[in-house]
């Protein structure tokens, strides 16, 4: 019995495990299976992936440096002088519109092909008004205005004054006394005026000089009379009422305006006039309602025979409102050789003008019709 069991003992003690007993805690063996495998595959993933992820972290920086590079290469570039401007415009723009548009590349291409900067489309002259149709005038004596001209004698470095009444022919009674006036006067007749032939041509007898006044819209709410020209009219109209004011009378050296200060300021509107003017061979005499009017200019460029008023006698209508105006129609004269003034045919005009005329000449003024002004000064090409 007792060899029967000790052989059976013996295998018992063979399985008995020589390590330590923690280890054959069945929870911390699966714990070391558990982290052997994730030894492995941190070691797989070392040897296989190490070179590929080493690639990326070289190459991504190339490949986010040619879609985003940093603004400093293109500081660094020397640009040409016209460049220059343009790269640091173009960097003000890339700011204002955005991070991603400042750090584009289009700074860089801009400075190798630099394009015009917006501002010079700022910079451009405005453009220039449209050229005048050539205008043939008569030549020389055959000028109308110089046909139709009162005979003057200037003598040499004696100021010239040419007073011109305006408004003629509408009040008959104060009209007939303005043309009795001592002379010579320049006067300028409305062309819807009664018997205008009639009184026209007696005033004309009677030593002075003539000019048709024509009604042109002002700038404020006035009436200028029937058939002015006015802004709002076609051309063919504007062209069809002078023609008829240019026929209701003859005898007269040219045109000046009546009202006009919104029409004479129209270089459009006002051009076609004068054209007309200058091909029928008539001067141009500019009341100066505005200071904006492009009468003077124009007949520059046409080369005809122009003048501008100087001074207004009667904006204030007493005697001694006028003599204080022809004392100013003096100094002007004295100071640049000539002047020209434009009155009325109002009592206190009449009356003032009555005692001024026979004295002028004592004082050595030249009383002369405003075509001897044209003549000697501005008589165009």
């Amino acid at each position: 019995m007792d060899v029967v069991t000790m052989a059976r003992k013996a295998p018992s003690k063979t399985r008995k495990s020589p390590l330590p007993p923690f280890l054959s805690n069945p929870f911390v063996l699966a714990l070391a299976a558990v982290a052997a495998v994730f030894a492995v595959a941190m070691g797989v993933a070392t040897l296989t992936g190490g070179r590929s992820g080493g690639e990326r972290a070289q190459t991504a920086p190339v490949q986010q440096a040619a879609v985003q590079p940093p603004p400093l290469p293109a500081v660094k570039a020397e640009p040409t002088a016209a460049a220059k401007p343009a790269a640091a415009q173009q960097a003000a723009e890339g700011a204002a519109e955005g991070p991603e548009q400042a750090m584009s590349e289009k700074p860089a291409q801009q400075a190798a092909e630099p394009r015009p900067p917006v501002t010079n489309v700022a910079m451009l002259p405005p453009p220039s008004p449209p050229a005048l149709p050539t205008v043939q005038a008569p030549p020389g004596n055959a000028a109308l205005w110089r046909r139709n001209a009162l005979p003057t004698e200037v003598p040499p470095g004696r100021p010239m004054i040419a007073i011109v009444i305006d408004d003629m022919g509408l009040d008959r009674k104060r009209s007939t006394r303005m043309a009795a006036l001592r002379g010579p006067l320049t006067l300028s007749w409305l062309p819807y005026a009664r018997d205008l032939p009639a009184q026209a041509g007696s005033a004309r007898a009677n030593g002075h000089e003539l000019m048709l006044h024509m009604p042109m819209e002002p700038s404020v709410k006035a009436d200028p009379g029937p058939n002015a020209l006015l802004v709002s009219l076609d051309k063919g109209e504007v062209i069809r009422r002078f023609r008829a004011a240019l026929d209701s009378f003859d005898g007269y050296v040219g045109v000046n305006n009546h009202m006009g200060s919104r029409f004479t300021a129209d270089r459009a509107a006002l051009a076609p006039v004068l054209a007309e003017l200058h091909r029928r061979g008539l001067l141009w005499l500019d009341s100066r309602t505005t200071p904006n009017s492009a009468g003077i200019g124009l007949a520059r460029e046409l080369k005809m025979p122009w003048v501008g008023r100087d001074i207004f006698l009667d904006n204030v209508e007493t005697v001694a409102a006028v003599k204080a105006q022809l004392a100013k129609v003096e100094q002007t004269a004295r100071h640049q050789g000539y002047a020209v003034a434009i009155g009325h045919p109002h009592d206190a005009t009449i009356d003032a003008l009555a005692s001024w005329l026979p004295e002028v000449q004592k004082r050595g003024f030249v009383l002369v019709p405003v075509s001897a002004v044209v003549r000697m000064h501005h008589a165009g090409g």
